[in-house]
């Protein structure tokens, strides 16, 4: 049985993109950089399977190696963006041509701040682009005066509703999550509406929950999720990624807490017997150090991935075949503590898969899921081009 194991690092990009300056993110390099800042970072069992070999300045210094157990390279966003919804379409087949819109300069217009307030019954605080744990920081004793929801934004496309969870209860915020939702349609299509539940008894010391939730648009076309569940095979989503595509194109979804949960989840279903697609988001890279700019602990969570990737690869059946990849950057070295425009790694390995292949530099990531639609026999036809010829035995 053929089966397909995506494991998406969030954020973990590998240098900027040429338009990158066009996003504010010249200079940007997360892994690149994070090893500079901090070169006693080892990621041996990735680096072992070619993540040194890739194309690039300065990639080497990350561990190349003589010779590398797996398939290598790093692919370009075709899309027009660098938030989680276009980078995870992409790899699953559907690139954004039209960039979902953003609202930092001004926050978000009267006439869609009016109807939302309208439909929750309540005035709100804040709408402008901000760090989450800033913006609660500032708010949230307001916020837990009045009872008016906190609403920030950031260079990603995002609504996001923050609420102490003893004031707004965390089923009620995904309610006005999905509110939020149903009016942030068309020319205010936001790619997400995020639910940012916090705790605490005052400023400077709320803190955000676990409880965090995305209430995505769903996919604007065909995803490789769709035709796998479609051919009766099994597709189990581990992580945020049941959010980000709208809960569709899946037979089983697990909401894990952190990276340690989804890596265990992950570990846990490749031991099953099934055909089908594993795809997995590992989102603390991302939510918990880049957007913090924490390189410490940005490192540290790529580090316990790499000490973990030797299990997961010994639970793999002889078919599989085990895509590592990113869908954006969010270096943390910078000033910013929005996502990156970079290029992002992809590593791939299989029992099956030709060792030491460089596949170059990839146009889209959408050839990732060309590829896995050509393994599986999906039947996909997506503006890209399948690398499974040069990967197989």
């Amino acid at each position: 049985m053929k089966r397909a194991i995506i494991i998406v690092l969030d954020s973990v990009g590998i240098g900027e993109l040429p338009d990158a300056a066009d996003f504010g993110d010249a200079g940007s390099n997360t892994l690149v950089n994070i090893k500079k800042a901090r070169p006693q970072t080892d990621l041996k069992h990735m680096c072992a399977l070619g993540l040194g070999n890739i194309q690039g300045e300065d990639i080497s210094l990350l561990g190349r190696v003589d010779s590398p157990m797996g398939a290598f390279c790093k692919m370009a966003e075709k899309s027009i963006g660098k938030d989680t919804t276009t980078g995870h379409w992409e790899m699953a087949g559907v690139i954004t041509e039209k960039p979902f819109p953003t609202y930092t300069e001004n926050g978000f217009p009267k006439e869609v701040m009016d109807a939302f307030e309208a439909a929750i019954g309540t005035k709100t605080l804040g709408n402008y682009a901000a760090s989450g744990t800033e913006i609660i920081n500032v708010l949230g004793e307001e916020h837990v005066r009045t009872g008016y929801p906190i609403i920030y934004t950031s260079a990603d496309s995002v609504f996001q509703i923050a609420a102490h969870e003893e004031v707004i209860s965390v089923p009620k915020l995904y309610e006005i999550c999905e509110i939020a939702r149903k009016i942030l349609t068309g020319e205010h299509g936001v790619a997400r509406v995020i639910a940012r539940p916090f705790i605490g008894e005052k400023n400077g010391a709320f803190t955000r929950t676990k409880n965090r939730k995305d209430f995505s648009l769903e996919p604007t076309g065909t995803t490789i999720l769709d035709l796998a569940k479609e051919k009766g095979m099994n597709v189990t989503a581990v992580g945020k990624i049941e959010d980000i595509f709208e809960h569709r194109g899946m037979t089983r979804t697990d909401h894990t807490t952190n990276n340690n949960d989804g890596i265990e989840k992950t570990i846990q279903y490749a031991k099953e017997e099934f055909e089908g697609i594993l795809f997995t988001n590992l989102v603390d890279t991302d939510m918990i150090y880049g957007h913090r700019n924490d390189v410490e602990g940005y490192a540290g969570a790529l580090e316990y991935f790499d000490a973990k990737l030797p299990e997961i690869m010994a639970e793999m059946k002889e078919d599989d075949i085990l895509f590592i990849t990113a869908d954006h950057g969010c270096d943390p070295t910078t000033p910013s503590t929005d996502h990156s425009r970079e290029y992002v790694p992809l590593l791939v390995y299989g029992r099956k898969v030709r060792p030491g292949v460089d596949l170059g530099v990839r146009k889209t990531f959408a050839d990732l899921g060309q590829t896995v639609s050509d393994y599986l026999g999906l039947g996909a036809a997506f503006d890209a081009e399948s690398y499974l010829k040069d990967i197989l035995l």
